[in-house]
């Protein structure tokens, strides 16, 4: 596995630049034949008229235009973004990094996608664990990513990876999360010269059991 050569910060999921404080930053400079891809991909596994759920999200969601869904509900930073988003019926401000826990029932969606900006999250277990709360079981995550990142806004230990590495570790994030099972790592590059684009999809299997005493 490739390394860079950049010094890494004391935690690993801390970002290498401090002062860029808890925004999340949608990195969205992958070119169009990138943004098709991951619109197709969400035609293969989003399921049709399903409710979804679009985490950090922003101004475009990407999701297959001619697909109606029943509802999509995106959670972001940037409210003016995310009422500009022409995909969203609905939508939440909420810092993921202050605050994982998201603010919706038990089961209430059909699938889920974070889309290039897995990076910018600090605790991304407890993101990951929360979206397979609030999915229905067998309901798929889709979290994808490019190399278009900005390295002082990503968490250190990305940093240090190569984009097999980027793979490997979004997939232990699905697997220390607890609550995931099918998961898969996929490749969906462009042909030609497009941006890379990688995705790794998970089903949930609902909230975990709660812990029961001796």
């Amino acid at each position: 596995m490739a390394l860079l050569p950049m010094i890494a910060p004391a935690h690993p999921d801390a970002r290498f630049d401090p002062s860029a404080g808890t925004e999340l930053v949608h990195t969205r400079r992958i070119d169009r034949a990138t943004i098709a891809a991951i619109t197709h991909l969400y035609r293969e596994i989003l399921p049709h008229g399903g409710a979804i759920l679009d985490l950090m999200s922003g101004w475009v969601s990407h999701l297959p235009p001619e697909i109606p869904y029943s509802r999509v509900v995106g959670v972001g930073l940037n409210a003016c973004e995310l009422a500009e988003n022409p995909f969203l019926d609905e939508w939440r401000v909420q810092d993921l990094n202050q605050n994982p826990v998201l603010p919706f029932p038990t089961g209430q969606f059909d699938g889920a996608a974070i889309c290039v900006s897995i990076q910018h999250l600090t605790r991304p277990c407890d993101v990951i664990r929360e979206t397979g709360r609030v999915l229905k079981p067998g309901a798929p995550l889709i979290v994808t990513f490019s190399n278009r990142c900005l390295p002082m806004r990503a968490i250190g230990c990305w940093c240090l990876l190569d984009d097999a590495g980027h793979l490997c570790l979004i997939a232990q994030h699905f697997v220390q999360a607890g609550n995931w099972t099918d998961i898969r790592c996929v490749d969906r590059t462009p042909a030609g010269n497009g941006d890379p684009l990688y995705a790794v999809i998970g089903r949930s299997l609902g909230p975990l059991a709660p812990i029961v005493g001796d």
